[in-house]
């Protein structure tokens, strides 16, 4: 049985940590570099940096506090923000990333995930997609979730998994933030039309949200910000009440 991972998330804006609320409303939180150390001394499976405003902004990635975030973690380190070329992904890696998430540059030119895998590999392409209900409809939103595409969410997740991404991130900016439980009903769609490992991202505020997420197929890994950031619940807890109930977790 593969073991759920646990992810906090570093959203970086000016070299600092934030967070927020439905991708709105962002209050700094902390220095990337300390969160990234004690994530790493907490048990954390792996950690998440987005530089949130690059894409929004037209620049590259801050490589400088990224290499910093690398020098003081042990465990794998997806990295996205302004993953526009191939270059992108050489950069971000030469700074000590593992994976390279692409979300925006990958909207604009769907050819960056082929081109990703086949010289990276699949397993290093993780196609992160921020996800708004419009109507009866999920869309793809881009620029950090400030600009709605209008495309279909379960037909882009289709493309990228054509394409060659490896595993998805799942942000629903629906629940972002709001601590009421991931989005199910989000979820459980994309698991029916792709067989990629998922990272569920945006809305767990409480043990039990990760119990009741890990009971769906394909979802591989809980994401989260706010909750680990401020204490609400400690990873080594989480863990320890996930390996009670049964689910596989690395101690």
């Amino acid at each position: 049985m593969i073991s759920k991972r646990i992810i906090p998330c570093l959203d970086v804006r000016d070299g600092r940590v934030v967070k927020g609320v439905n991708f709105a409303g962002l209050k700094d939180v902390n220095d990337p570099v300390t969160l990234a150390k004690f994530y790493n001394e907490q048990g954390a499976d792996e950690l998440v940096f987005y530089d949130i405003t690059a894409s929004a902004e037209g620049r590259g990635l801050f490589t400088d506090i990224l290499q910093a975030v690398a020098s003081e973690v042990f465990i794998p380190l997806t990295v996205g923000g302004g993953i526009n070329e191939l270059k992108d992904f050489e950069r971000v890696l030469n700074c000590g990333a593992d994976k390279v998430s692409v979300n925006s540059g990958a909207i604009r030119n769907p050819q960056l995930i082929a081109e990703g895998a086949k010289r990276y590999g699949s397993q290093c392409v993780v196609l992160s997609v921020d996800i708004r209900r419009v109507g009866d409809a999920w869309h793809v939103f881009a620029k950090g979730g400030r600009e709605d595409t209008g495309i279909d969410a379960l037909e882009w997740i289709r493309q990228g998994e054509t394409l060659g991404a490896g595993e998805l991130v799942i942000n629903s900016m629906d629940t972002d933030g709001v601590k009421e439980g991931f989005d199910l009903p989000l979820l459980k769609a994309i698991t029916e039309v792709s067989s990629l490992p998922i990272v569920a991202s945006g809305g767990a505020g409480k043990v039990a949200d990760f119990t009741e997420l890990f009971q769906l197929p394909n979802i591989e890994a809980g994401l989260a910000a706010s909750i680990f950031h401020y204490g609400e619940v400690k990873i080594p807890d989480l863990k320890a009440q996930l390996a009670e109930e049964k689910i596989a977790v690395r101690l």
